[in-house]
């Protein structure tokens, strides 16, 4: 049996600041709040180990066609 996902893109939708925590959501199936939180603890020591690969994956990611 084989699932297809969709292409992992930055979500238009469900979005708060670029749509990052929404496209992965989409793409893993689960709710954004727990990329929010995830990304958020990353924030707590200093910033950085949450800035940055939240950036990285705006970068990299594209967003969602409409």
């Amino acid at each position: 049996m084989t699932t297809t996902r969709a292409p992992l893109r930055r979500s238009r939708h469900n979005r708060v600041f670029a749509g990052v925590c929404g496209g992965l959501a989409e793409f893993f199936g689960i709710s954004a709040f727990w990329f929010r939180l995830a990304f958020v603890i990353a924030l707590i020591p200093g910033g950085i180990p949450g800035l940055v690969p939240y950036l990285i994956i705006w970068i990299i990611i594209p967003k969602a066609s409409e």
